[in-house]
């Protein structure tokens, strides 16, 4: 992959900053009305889920929808999106000069919805009906998770359900990711957590924690407003939440969360499905996308987003252009 040069890697101020804090941001990166009118062409886009890697796929009653997952991989505005130099200068400052993303999902919240429950994911084994983890970092490199990239694609406040950071505490996991959470239906929109409603699209985090007693310091929770457009950047391993929807406005809030590694981490190297929360799906036509560098590691699967049409694997040929 031919070199280009850097023009948004971080500060060293912004560096020190983000692994201080474990985010960063927002940043520009769309105007508004730029970001509106490609909100508008992609609607009807997400609605035709046919070429969509997971779209084939049905899942049981109350489980996750997978269809919108991954969508970068078939829509063309985010498979520009993921790539934008913008994004991916920063993450590569984080993660070095080599990164893939695998995965992408969208986060909306409508009118009255309740907030989304404090959580942190290392492995993201606790999503997961084999319990394996979808993500495993080389023995050496001494932590794990992903660098999230959050955009909101409509204006995130606090009164449309914007997210939460507690700064600094990405350094320590609260949670054990091995355990199960149980699927409840009727507590969607329903539980009280410390005068605030939250859940976890009918599971309950809470189930995981490694001291049941422990509770996160909602006293130093940031909110993240964001004006449509803008996006953040933080680590998975930082607990992070979102406020509930107010309704008091008709407008939803829609984000959409690139997910990135570097190339040395092996993606789903158990499975050959993703399982997402009651949910199931091939991974036959899944592949990494990678965004910056090299792939000197062979171990991961990749498609190419540069070639129209459906993405297809590129095997054999380490550093293809992503």
């Amino acid at each position: 992959m031919e070199q280009r040069r850097t023009t948004f890697a971080l500060s060293p101020a912004e560096s020190e900053r983000f692994h201080r804090d474990g985010y960063l941001g927002p940043f520009d990166l769309y105007e508004e009305s730029e970001m509106e009118r490609n909100l508008r062409a992609l609607r009807p886009k997400l609605l035709d889920t046919r070429k969509a890697v997971y779209g084939g796929d049905r899942t049981v009653a109350g489980a996750t929808d997978l269809a919108n997952y991954d969508r970068h991989l078939d829509v063309d505005f985010l498979a520009r999106h993921i790539t934008r130099p913008e994004i991916v200068d920063r993450v590569a400052s984080v993660l070095g000069p080599d990164v893939l993303c695998w995965r992408s999902e969208f986060f909306p919240k409508y009118p009255g919805d309740e907030g989304t429950d404090w959580h942190q994911a290392d492995n993201f084994s606790n999503v997961a009906g084999s319990k394996h983890p979808q993500i495993v970092w080389p023995e050496d490199a001494g932590f794990g998770g992903t660098v999230t990239v959050w955009t909101a694609f409509t204006p995130a406040t606090e009164e449309t359900g914007c997210l939460q950071f507690i700064p600094g505490s990405h350094r320590t996991m609260h949670y054990d990711e091995s355990k199960v959470m149980e699927y409840d239906a009727d507590s969607i929109n329903k539980v009280d957590k410390d005068g605030v409603r939250r859940g976890f699209f009918g599971y309950d985090y809470r189930q995981l924690q490694k001291d049941p007693d422990w509770r996160p310091d909602e006293s130093r929770a940031v909110p993240q407003v964001m004006r449509q457009g803008q996006f953040v950047i933080f680590w998975s391993t930082l607990m992070h939440a979102s406020l509930p929807h107010s309704g008091r406005t008709e407008q939803m809030r829609l984000g959409f969360a690139a997910r990135y590694l570097p190339t040395s981490v092996r993606v789903y190297p158990y499975s050959d499905s993703l399982d997402e929360f009651g949910g199931s799906a091939s991974l036959a036509k899944f592949g990494n996308v990678l965004v910056s560098g090299t792939d000197r590691f062979g171990h991961n699967r990749f498609v190419d987003r540069t070639v129209g049409g459906f993405p297809f694997p590129v095997r054999g040929e380490a550093g293809r252009s992503a």
